[in-house]
């Protein structure tokens, strides 16, 4: 049995533990508010925005068709992996590390596989195994709009010029605190609506329809992309939430465990001195 003085330091240090991973459970939480409410408001938005032109694009022939609605025969695929630039999450990066290994070794096994990454983590670990052609973590040291345009504009240049013939987004979706969905997304070329064309022949657009989904495509690519790493970042939070709120529960009840530990310990070295002290006082007496 370690003696007293391991044990205090031991109950000292988890303690140090359970005071930081409190610490960042609580900053996660407030992050966590506002990164839930910007996604939940984003959400219908983009939802409908990407419904209607997936409507708009139905019902225009292949000349008059956008070029991000293009679709070839895949050979070059690009996988834009979002993960986080920190850890202490769970399994919030090795799940979006799972998937984009599982996309390359199964669903694209036989085709050309490249990366971009949005994440320090996810940067990390894949540039040991496959190409990135480029890394945007630092869009989460200012996450707006603005810098999710640029990369969103790269992307669809990238497949507009030929490089790739597909583009998917891999990242969490945010459901609540506790869970986080993998998610697997076409971002380019478009997806025709699953149902049928949804904008009726009748209607007279002004501009022209094709006008207008030109206009508006590189628009809703935009917002879909900026959607997927507000989910991602929203999620982040709920991870790490959920991961610090688990680690101080066990540290809680490791520290308990010690001092009971800590408690028997001197108890028996307290009996032992005693009956050292008794033995050796009749010692004297004999």
């Amino acid at each position: 049995m370690a003696n007293l003085k391991e044990i205090r330091n031991r109950i000292t240090s988890v303690s140090s533990t359970m005071q930081i991973t409190s610490a960042m459970k609580m900053v996660s939480a407030a992050k966590l508010k506002k990164a839930q409410d910007a996604i939940t408001a984003m959400r219908p938005y983009a939802d409908k925005l990407t419904e209607l032109l997936q409507g708009l694009s139905a019902n225009l022939d292949g000349d008059s068709g956008s070029q991000y609605a293009d679709v070839r025969e895949v050979r070059r695929v690009l996988v834009v992996s979002i993960s986080s630039n920190r850890g202490l999450c769970g399994a919030f990066n090795s799940n979006i590390i799972k998937q984009s290994m599982s996309l390359v070794q199964g669903t694209y096994g036989d085709k050309q596989v490249d990366f971009l990454t949005i994440g320090k983590k996810a940067h990390d670990l894949i540039r040991k195994r496959h190409t990135i052609i480029s890394d945007h973590s630092a869009v989460y040291d200012n996450l707006t709009f603005e810098a999710v345009e640029a990369i969103a504009e790269e992307l669809m240049q990238l497949f507009a010029e030929g490089k790739y013939d597909r583009i998917d987004l891999v990242y969490n979706q945010f459901k609540n605190a506790a869970t986080q969905i993998v998610r697997t997304e076409q971002f380019l070329p478009i997806q025709p609506a699953e149902t049928e064309s949804s904008v009726s022949a009748d209607y007279i657009f002004e501009p022209s329809e094709a006008e207008i989904v030109e206009q508006l495509i590189p628009k809703s690519l935009k917002t879909q992309l900026f959607k997927a790493i507000r989910d991602s970042f929203a999620s982040e939070h709920g991870a790490r939430m959920t991961a610090m709120h688990k680690a101080t529960d066990n540290a809680a009840e490791l520290r308990d465990q010690l001092k009971l530990t800590y408690n028997k310990a001197r108890q028996a070295a307290i009996t032992n001195e005693i009956l050292e002290i008794v033995g050796g006082a009749e010692a004297l007496a004999g």
